[in-house]
Order: C-alpha cells, then sequence, then structure tokens
C-alpha cells in the first residue's frame, strides 16, 4: 500500500503528477507521492475536521444562547406592569427562563455530541481513502453492522431513540426532581443511553432510557404545596377555615417569600372525615422546587396559630371496651 511502484499517478495526486512532470521518473513521481502528498492529504482532512467542529459547535452555541433567551420581548418593561403584580410576573419568568436555560444547554450537547460523532465517520473513512485503503468493503461492514446492531442489541438501540424523543419533548432536564418509577431524585446528567439522578439519600442511579415506561416531572415551570392539617370534630370549621386563611395569606404577604409563593394559597376546605380527625387542606402553588420547604414553613406557621387560638390538633385516639366476666355460682353455696 505504501510502497514505491513504478505505476503512474492516480487521479488528483497533484504531487505525483507535478513530480513526474518535472522529473520524469515514475518511482520518484510516487515516492513524493507517499512521503509528501498523502502526509500533507491527512493533515489537510484533519484541520478540516477541527475547523469544522469548531464552526458548527459555534453556531450550536449561538443557538443554544438564542433559545435561552427566548423569542418573546421583555413583557413587564413592555406593558409597563408596576408593583406586587409586577414582581409576581417577574417569578413566574424567572422560572420559566431558568427552565428554558436547561433546556437549550441539553439540547446543545446532544448536538455537539452528533456532530462530533458524524464528523469523525466522514473525515476518517476520507483519511482511509487518502491513504490508499480501499474504503468500499468498510462501509459494506458499516451496513451489516448497523443491521446486526438492529437485530442483537434491540436493548440498546431502544435507549438511544428513546433518550432523543425525552430530550426533544423535553420531558426533563438536568436540575429536574423526577419519579421514573424504579427511582426518584434530581437529575443530575442526561445521555441518549441513560439517565443519571441521585435520590434524597445520596443514592446515585443510572436508569436505562429505553426502561422508563413514564416520568412524574416534580419541578417542571411551577410546582404545589400540599398540606393537609388535621382538627378535633369540636372545633368549630368555619373559624379554623379562616384562621387557616390568614395563616396563607401572610406567608403570601411575606417580603422573604416573595417569588418563592407564586400565587396566593387556597384553603379548598374539608379534605376528609376520619376516625381521629377532621382534614382541611391547603394549597400553595410556588417556583419550582420550592414546594417542600414552602410546606415546612406553613406547617410550623399553622402549628403556632393553632396554639395560640387553643384549636386542638388531635392524636390518635382508640376506644377500649371493658367488661367484667361473670363467674357462675359456687355449688358449695347451692
Amino acid at each position: 500500500m505504501f510502497g514505491f511502484d513504478d505505476t503512474t499517478c492516480d487521479t488528483g495526486h497533484d504531487i505525483c503528477e507535478w513530480t513526474f512532470s518535472v522529473t520524469g521518473n515514475k518511482t520518484a513521481a510516487n515516492a513524493a507521492d507517499v512521503l509528501i502528498g498523502r502526509p500533507l492529504t491527512v493533515v489537510g482532512l484533519l484541520l478540516l475536521f477541527l475547523v469544522s467542529r469548531w464552526l458548527l459547535h459555534r453556531m450550536i452555541d449561538r443557538l443554544v444562547r438564542r433559545a435561552e433567551d427566548g423569542v418573546l420581548p421583555d413583557q413587564l418593561s413592555r406593558f409597563g406592569v408596576r408593583g406586587k403584580v409586577a414582581q409576581d410576573t417577574t417569578a413566574r419568568d424567572l422560572a420559566t427562563q431558568t427552565r428554558r436555560v436547561q433546556r437549550a444547554k441539553t439540547m446543545g450537547d446532544l448536538l455537539k455530541s452528533v456532530v462530533t460523532g458524524l464528523l469523525i465517520a466522514i473525515i476518517g473513512t476520507m483519511i482511509l481513502s487518502a491513504l490508499g485503503v480501499d474504503i468500499a468493503p468498510i462501509i459494506a461492514s458499516a451496513g451489516i453492522v448497523g443491521l446486526a446492531l438492529g437485530f442483537g442489541a434491540q436493548s440498546l438501540v431502544k435507549d438511544f431513540i428513546t433518550g432523543i424523543f425525552m430530550i426533544f419533548e423535553d420531558q426533563y432536564g438536568v436540575g429536574d426532581v423526577v419519579d421514573v418509577g424504579e427511582a426518584t431524585g434530581t437529575i443530575e446528567a442526561v445521555s441518549l443511553r441513560v439517565t443519571r439522578l441521585r435520590s434524597l439519600d445520596g443514592t446515585v442511579w443510572y436508569v436505562p432510557n429505553g426502561t422508563i415506561a413514564r416520568v412524574g416531572n416534580m419541578s417542571q415551570n411551577w410546582s404545589r404545596a400540599i398540606i393537609d392539617v388535621g382538627v378535633g370534630y369540636g372545633e368549630d370549621l368555619a373559624r379554623v377555615r379562616r384562621i387557616l386563611t390568614d395563616v396563607a395569606h401572610d406567608l403570601w404577604e411575606d417580603d422573604d417569600f416573595r417569588g418563592i409563593v407564586v400565587e396566593e394559597p387556597e384553603v379548598t376546605g374539608v379534605e376528609v372525615l376520619g376516625p381521629d380527625a377532621v382534614t382541611l387542606r391547603v394549597l400553595v402553588k410556588t417556583a419550582p422546587l420550592q414546594q417542600w420547604a414552602v410546606a415546612r414553613e406553613m406547617r410550623q406557621r399553622i402549628k403556632a396559630r393553632f396554639d395560640h387560638e387553643g384549636i386542638e390538633i388531635p392524636l390518635p385516639q382508640r376506644v377500649v371496651w371493658h367488661r367484667e366476666q361473670q363467674t357462675a355460682p359456687d355449688e358449695s353455696q347451692a
């Protein structure tokens, strides 16, 4: 393949043709092609790979930045929204912006990986061809290997296809808290084949994308804290509901939670008539991933207010029936 011969130059080998035209020696022309022409071709192809990869990655970065910025103008400055409504709208816009940035970065990483893989395959094949390797069997073998993978590695193909759809459909992204059935936790990495998430106890789960039958995303756009409060059957439920509404409104007006609580909380009323207590429910719409902190704060405030108002939070109770055993009359006294 790399030896010198007396054959004429192949078509397109300019170094060989130029050397042959100058020297008239076929051996020298072929030697110049092997020692100068082919290395220059390989170097040129490598430079083409690096430049193409850099340009395409720059283009993807620009698309990612545009996706992060969005296409809508600043609505607050455009419509002149002021005061508390402006702050609440700002909180919702911030949550949407954060989600958009996560999705754009995930899509950017995916596109860069695909572009790099395609360039390696194309430029690598061109380099082999420049070195004199017959690439026809390689292309045919690639088709056969692809067919074999389609039949023999169906789970792997399924993982990749599912991963592509998950990313394009924006089912979740890095930083989301999700429930994928087998595991629940915070997404740390998303690839085409596997999703990595960390549970609350620190366990890292690697879940193949093809095994995910359903996804429950707890942090997409906004979240909701659900607080169930039990009171005794002897309490005035209308009074209890007014107190819960006051506590929720105080949280809504608290500057420390401005932007975290995105809508005024709602007391839905009686949810359960249980054996030990009457349960009322409070719903609080929050920024993503803030529902647990808001729920803890609400429970603390409700407990303090109930203690102040003298409202009973009942403990589990059990009724025990005690029956005295009747003894038979003594036969000796009969």
